[in-house]
């Protein structure tokens, strides 16, 4: 094989990997860590909640429900079978939050920091501490 033939080969490959098109990520995974210490739904969920849900337009009274201020919020959860205590994460609100159902919540994308501590309160029975 000729010098010539072997530098027009070496120089169509090098074309190609230039003009392929590179491989791209559409979608960021974020890893959760998983919660171990006793999750308190008054100390540890309802600020998330009240940070990032309870706002005015989204999760407040007149809003989208669940309603999720202070006063309203595990009641709603309950009675409107959003926890699954027996499967957690296939619990609504967890769904919701990793953007398994939908559009993520909350809107500005899924949060591991909401989303862990929330899967590990529903593991750990979803009480009203």
């Amino acid at each position: 094989m000729s010098f010539k033939k072997i530098l027009l080969g070496f120089a169509a490959a090098a074309s190609l990997l230039l003009w392929a098109p590179g491989c791209y990520y559409d979608k960021t995974v974020l890893i959760e860590e998983e919660e171990t210490r006793e999750i308190s739904f008054s100390q540890d969920i309802l600020p998330l909640f009240e940070a990032s849900c309870s706002i005015a337009g989204c999760h407040n009274a007149g809003g989208v429900a669940p309603v999720l201020t202070a006063d309203r919020a595990y009641d709603a959860l309950i009675a409107g079978n959003y926890i699954d205590v027996d499967a957690p994460e296939n619990s609504e609100l967890y769904q919701w939050l990793t953007g398994k159902r939908s559009t993520p919540m909350p809107l500005s994308g899924p949060d591991p920091n909401i989303n862990s501590k929330v899967l590990a309160w529903i593991k750990q029975g979803a009480r009203d501490n």
